[in-house]
């Protein structure tokens, strides 16, 4: 098979083996870890994976741009897989059929994300979800928004790919089992809420930019820079999950999805000030 696969981990013992059974077709698996220290070497290396160990410097490159660069993929095409993404049946032969293609009309593919969220599927709230990961290896590489330490940890958060050449979609759908329960929901929003403010404190004295491929995916990211002018930041994404996305139609689930997003927004507003804050003033002691 045509297609080289690209999962980074650390200490994903409980979701690797859902998502390796996924991908079982490939024949160049490479998962990437960060010094795990549950199963999760054992787990990959049961499947046929072949295992690297990621050193992160603490800035860049994070741990997806640095496999790019550096792994020697057997095959043109690589598909970036998170362990909490699982790719249905169907995927396999889409995907080949475009590896195979001797003239592809596209350079990079995005895939859109089914959101699973307390044993549900959400199919209104952050549905459709779009994301560029099926691309030529040679030609793509994540943005870099920031060079400094957003203590979010070693893996790109919500950096996107950006492909030299065209960009088209994929008919498959994956599953995202990113949030089995509200602690790690918690959790990881606590990490990305430290990545927000970062990158938030960072324009905020650089004024930087960056310019994405997709239209709509562009389109929010300036809708977000917009929103970070306005009061009351949790209502508003708390609204556009729940009002906007229709989350409403997604039950309780939906519900506290929305809910804890905007808890999520309230927390890069506040860990923003207080960085804000200590630039202007310095650190209080």
């Amino acid at each position: 098979m045509s297609v080289s696969i690209l999962i980074p981990i650390k200490n994903e013992a409980k979701n690797l083996p859902r998502c390796l059974k996924s991908v079982a077709w490939s024949d160049d698996i490479f998962v990437v870890d960060s010094a795990s220290t549950d199963a999760s070497r054992e787990i990959a290396e049961q499947f046929g994976a072949k295992v690297v160990q990621f050193q992160f410097n603490g800035i860049w490159p994070k741990k997806k741009n640095w496999a790019l660069e550096n792994l020697p993929f057997k095959h043109e095409w690589v598909f970036i897989l998170d362990a909490d993404e699982v790719l249905p049946p169907g995927a396999e032969a889409e995907l080949c059929a475009i590896a195979h293609d001797p003239h592809p009309p596209f350079e990079g593919y995005w895939i859109n994300r089914r959101f699973m969220f307390m044993g549900r599927w959400l199919k209104h709230a952050y549905y459709p979800n779009w994301n560029l990961r099926f691309f030529k290896h040679r030609l793509g590489r994540y943005e870099q928004l920031t060079n400094v330490d957003t203590q979010s940890g070693d893996n790109e958060v919500h950096e996107h790919v950006v492909v030299q050449g065209g960009t088209g979609f994929l008919k498959s759908e994956m599953d995202h089992y990113a949030f089995p329960s509200v602690d790690v929901f918690v959790e990881k929003h606590n990490r990305y809420s430290n990545w927000e403010s970062r990158v938030a404190l960072d324009r905020y004295l650089h004024a930087s930019e960056a310019h994405l491929q997709k239209g709509n995916v562009g389109w929010r990211r300036r809708l977000k820079q917009i929103s970070h002018h306005l009061p009351c930041r949790e209502w508003l994404r708390f609204l556009y999950v729940y009002v906007w996305q229709r989350g409403f139609l997604d039950g309780k689930e939906g519900y506290y999805f929305a809910r804890l997003h905007g808890f999520y927004e309230f927390l890069s507003v506040a860990k923003t000030f207080e960085l804000k804050k200590e630039a202007n003033t310095g650190p209080q002691k």
